[in-house]
């Protein structure tokens, strides 16, 4: 089977090659992996082109816009990556009856929720990154019959920047810090994130929305403190910081957050058959990997 992934640089890129043995164990594969510079999605008359010279069995889409706030004051190029080209790589994967995974966020619902959202819960995002990925998914969905959303949040890995990586730098540069402690939600490795995929390449399952994150929630500060005291532990830190929460309204932001954007994976757990690992013992597993 012929996979190409989008976005090979990035975190989930990066991670989806890490784990391509939960295929290849099972199936001949061979994997395409494209950077920006080899399928950049901003290039819309080039996808098509991209596509037939490959001719994938399967497209993994791990490339998005990401930059949250940004997106606040560019609407047209996160519309662009996250809207246009998802309907392009779609539409392409109908046209020839193959298979289309496109990552999408938590970011889709207003976090207006106390208890976890399920996949069919009512959308509602609060700005234009999420307006714009969840454009995408609508327009995947209705474009190829055989596309499978999966949601996801809090993503960080070893490889690439994220919040996890930020925190090391502050942390070694600063005394104190000031994280979030009011918007709660689940981290995500990258590394899981991109076993789930594989599965459903996999089995094929019939339920077309996926959710999927670790185990357990967290506030941003709860993720801060964690990250510096295992650090801390295994070496990587010399010392921990102090740690200040704070409320979102003393760090505004262009974007809107959702104050809550747990995920419920009880399906995804049960139906791929996933043992779940908490978040915490998950950070442990990136930050050995760091190390």
């Amino acid at each position: 089977m012929k996979v190409l992934i989008t976005g090979a640089n990035g975190q989930l890129g990066y991670a989806l090659q890490k784990t391509s043995e939960i295929f290849s164990s099972q199936h001949v594969l061979m994997l395409i992996a494209l950077a920006r510079t080899e399928m950049d999605l901003a290039q819309l008359e080039k996808i098509t082109e991209v596509l037939d010279a490959y001719a994938p069995d399967a497209v993994i889409n791990a490339a998005a816009y990401t930059a949250v706030d940004k997106a606040e004051v560019d609407e047209a190029s996160a519309r662009l990556i996250n809207v246009d080209a998802v309907q392009k790589m779609a539409r392409w994967c109908h046209a020839n009856n193959k298979t289309f995974i496109q990552v999408s966020t938590d970011f889709v619902f207003d976090g207006e929720k106390s208890k976890p959202y399920s996949p069919n819960d009512k959308t509602n995002p609060l700005g234009i990154y999420g307006r714009t990925k969840l454009a995408g998914e609508e327009l995947a969905l209705e474009e190829c019959k055989n596309t499978y959303i999966v949601r996801t949040g809090w993503v960080y890995c070893e490889h690439g920047a994220n919040f996890v990586k930020t925190i090391l730098r502050l942390a070694v540069e600063r005394d104190q810090l000031e994280i979030v402690g009011d918007q709660i939600g689940t981290p995500t490795y990258a590394i899981h994130l991109a076993e789930i995929l594989w599965l459903l390449l996999l089995r094929k399952p019939q339920q077309k929305i996926w959710h999927f994150s670790d185990a357990g929630v967290a506030s941003w500060y709860d993720f801060a403190v964690a990250i510096t005291e295992e650090a801390k532990h295994m070496g990587l830190l010399n010392k921990i910081p102090h740690i200040k929460s704070i409320a979102t309204e003393d760090y505004l932001t262009p974007a809107r957050r959702p104050a809550f954007s747990v995920l419920d994976k009880k399906a995804t757990w049960e139906e791929l058959q996933i043992i779940p690992m908490h978040w915490q013992a998950a950070l442990v597993k990136m930050l050995a990997a760091l190390k």
